[in-house]
């Protein structure tokens, strides 16, 4: 595709990301119009000629969820009724992630279901971030590449000191997570066993490895309610944690997850920008940290046919 023009485009879910990703890779943002009709209906249109491109929509489908995910499939149905090359679905945030399975009778695969929708929209391949569960990208028909938040982290926090550091995954999904941040900044590791109690409520019940007088950097892919890393911290702390900190890729903040926060004994929060910052949020002592870099250099090794596999290494310190 490296003879086909690159375009960016992106819908109302997160611009300023969007914008940030075209100044990293040196490219105007594309024009489209997208708003609603006054009966709620969305009205979408692409402006930029888009004949023979190799597109990118750059549409996290975070909250308000399935207004942004309209606007993702109607965006990409644009782009390929206006005969574009290639259209790849620029997914920094995953929604509907976390219904991957059948955890229980009559209940869907949501996560499933939309990767079927985008594909079908007319996507030919998917670029996303820190899937909830991994397995997901094979729910995809069509290339999917799926990077990690990781090695940005851990290059922001190599210039910090990290005496008696702990890496602390909040249940025993999160461990690979843990451990590959543990291997960047050559510390130890633990993890915290929770049971879930519903779907917004989990109980910490006990962790494995030893936190005693070491500053902890709690790490997971999310925070929705904030269930999970508020237990973990309240236990990490009752175990002698000295410091705790947490590190999330998408920091979802919804339901009671302020609430939750301010009163766990959380020391400091990081998360990127893959979904705008809530206003509610900004009460926390939250730390963004950018991404656009990362996409935009995955998305040019995409349009020259080039392998993103280098992106997934975690540089580890000397």
């Amino acid at each position: 595709m490296r003879d086909h023009p690159m375009l960016v485009f992106t819908g109302n879910a997160n611009p300023a990301l969007a914008q940030a990703i075209c100044e990293h890779i040196g490219c105007e943002l594309g024009s489209a119009t997208v708003r609603p009709f006054p009966d709620g209906e969305l009205d979408v249109k692409v402006n930029t000629d888009v004949r023979g491109s190799d597109t990118f929509v750059v549409q996290p489908t975070c909250p308000p969820v399935n207004e942004n995910l309209m606007e993702l499939l109607l965006l990409i149905d644009c782009l390929r009724r206006a005969s574009a090359a290639r259209i790849t679905a620029v997914l920094p945030y995953y929604g509907y992630a976390r219904k991957d399975r059948k955890d229980e009778g009559r209940v869907p695969i949501t996560a499933k279901l939309v990767a079927n929708l985008i594909t079908e929209a007319g996507a030919d391949r998917v670029l996303t971030l820190d899937l909830h569960a991994s397995q997901i990208q094979g729910f995809f028909d069509i290339p999917t590449d799926h990077l990690l938040a990781a090695p940005v982290f851990v290059e922001r926090l190599r210039g910090e000191r990290h005496d008696d550091l702990v890496l602390v995954g909040p249940d025993v999904g999160s461990i690979k997570l843990a451990r590959a941040y543990a291997e960047g900044l050559h510390a130890g590791l633990a993890v915290v066993d929770k049971r879930r109690m519903s779907p917004d409520q989990t109980k910490a019940d006990f962790f494995i490895g030893d936190v005693r007088g070491k500053n902890v950097l709690l790490v997971d892919d999310i925070i929705a309610t904030a269930g999970s890393v508020a237990e973990a911290a309240a236990l990490l702390r009752k175990e002698g944690a000295k410091s705790i900190r947490v590190v999330a890729s998408h920091g979802v903040f919804c339901g009671p997850a302020v609430e939750r926060l301010l009163a766990a004994p959380i020391d400091g929060i990081m998360v990127t920008d893959s979904i705008p910052l809530p206003e509610a949020a900004r009460a926390l002592n939250v730390e963004v940290v950018s991404i656009a870099g990362l996409l935009g250099d995955a998305m040019t090794r995409i349009h020259r046919n080039e392998s993103v596999s280098s992106l997934l290494k975690v540089n580890k310190t000397t």
